[in-house]
């Protein structure tokens, strides 16, 4: 007898509401019917001239191997890819896959791109550099509007195994100094957290705690919708507005409960937008004040007996996770949620946890699969830089980064908090 799961993806579906691994299941099943495998192949050959497939490096094996069949099918195939940008193995993304399938082109076919239309001569240096020694190669040529750019790259050494605040107040006075505004200056890092911690906004782990989770999506609107982070801090928010009125149980549930009613992004994200205006921080406000405005705003459609005082309940971490949005405070974002972006400022954080392994690829020490990934991180982060880029580093591993970073041939300085 089909499973509840079962039945909801069939009927999702029957309603043409697909998921990519929906589509890859479907397109795999499809190719192994030899018959129309072939005659699709053929039909697809007779139509399209040549197909060009951008951003490779994000693709997973599956969609490789309709690249592969594409190619078998006689059309020319065009493959844009930077390997070091593969940063989604946890979602099975490509690693050496990649690598090899670009071995099956002849040598002639396999062209380089050094040109760099972004990034100033010193950060172009820095980004080589920041390639394991295999894929580092002589630095792209800076060809954009900064190519006569003089400003260093910085390292920023912190003391301490956690990631102080004054990175941040160091970086956005190296960003004032070339005009650059804050909300042009964001500081990455591989999470969210450690890169809240360099702004000066720490983060509390929200548990199973409606407040918190509510505080947190807040916080998030707040501090991330004007900064580009649009889609993850209204769905965030939707999901903790959801949690608290008790249209799902906990925030597990909530990709089932939209597919599950049909909701499409107009169908909620204006009322979001809203709550996520109206529960911002007033200037002077008290935790309890806003907690009170929270719990009068959220105050109805609730599912369940509780009130909303029992679902939203003080808490001591309150006063620690509500922070006024400023003009001046900088946008801390994570590694993925910023590939394909670019900024005039880039700060990136090296975690006293991380930086060693991260250094040891650099080096050419280890090959280790996670710790290569590590390391594109911080190589995607820094490439997002147009004028400025600081890497904060541990002191133990200052001296250490830059001699790496010198190799590239640009000015490379050290500043110590």
């Amino acid at each position: 007898m089909p499973s509840l799961a079962q039945n909801l993806i069939s009927r999702a579906l029957a309603d043409g509401r697909l998921d990519f691994e929906d589509v890859r299941e479907c397109v795999r099943d499809r190719l192994a019917q030899r018959l129309f495998r072939d005659r699709l192949g053929a039909a697809l050959a007779g139509r399209f001239r040549e197909i060009v497939v951008d951003e490779a490096q994000d693709c997973n094996p599956a969609d490789l191997e309709i690249v592969k069949w594409l190619r078998s099918s006689g059309i020319n195939i065009k493959v844009i890819c930077d390997p070091n940008q593969a940063i989604y193995a946890f979602r099975g993304g490509l690693t050496d896959d990649l690598l090899k399938f670009g071995a099956a082109f002849d040598a002639d076919d396999r062209l380089p791109m050094s040109g760099n239309f972004r990034s100033s001569p010193a950060i172009c240096a820095a980004i080589s550099q920041l390639r394991p020694p295999a894929a580092r190669g002589p630095p792209d040529v800076s060809l954009g509007p900064y190519k006569d750019e003089t400003t260093p790259v910085y390292i920023v050494a912190y003391g301490g195994a956690g990631v102080p605040a004054t990175i941040g107040k160091r970086f956005q006075a190296l960003a004032a100094g070339l005009g650059i505004p804050p909300s042009s200056a964001p500081v990455l890092a591989s999470t969210w957290a450690s890169a809240g911690n360099a702004v000066g906004r720490p983060f509390s782990d929200a548990g199973n705690d409606k407040t918190l989770i509510l505080v947190d999506a807040v916080m998030s609107f707040q501090f991330t919708f004007e900064a580009g982070n649009r889609r993850e801090a209204l769905a965030h928010l939707h999901r903790a507005v959801l949690l608290v009125r008790g249209a799902i149980s906990n925030v597990g549930a909530y990709s089932n409960y939209v597919a599950t009613c049909g909701l499409d992004d107009g169908s909620w994200r204006p009322t979001t937008i809203e709550i996520g205006q109206r529960l911002h921080l007033r200037r002077g406000e008290q935790p309890e004040e806003w907690l009170q405005r929270a719990r009068d705003l959220l105050d109805s459609d609730l599912v369940g007996d509780s009130t909303i005082n029992q679902r939203l309940r003080s808490h001591p971490k309150l006063g620690s996770m509500l922070v006024e949005a400023s003009p001046t405070a900088l946008p801390a974002r994570a590694i993925h949620a910023v590939k394909g972006l670019e900024f005039p400022a880039v700060c990136v954080i090296l975690t006293a946890k991380t930086a060693g392994g991260i250094l040891d690829v650099l080096t050419g020490a280890t090959i280790d699969a996670k710790l290569v990934e590590d390391t594109r991180k911080i190589y995607v982060a820094a490439s997002r830089a147009e004028r400025l880029l600081a890497i904060a580093a541990p002191k133990s591993r200052a001296s250490a980064l830059k001699a790496i970073l010198d190799a590239g041939g640009q000015p490379v300085r050290v500043l110590s908090l």
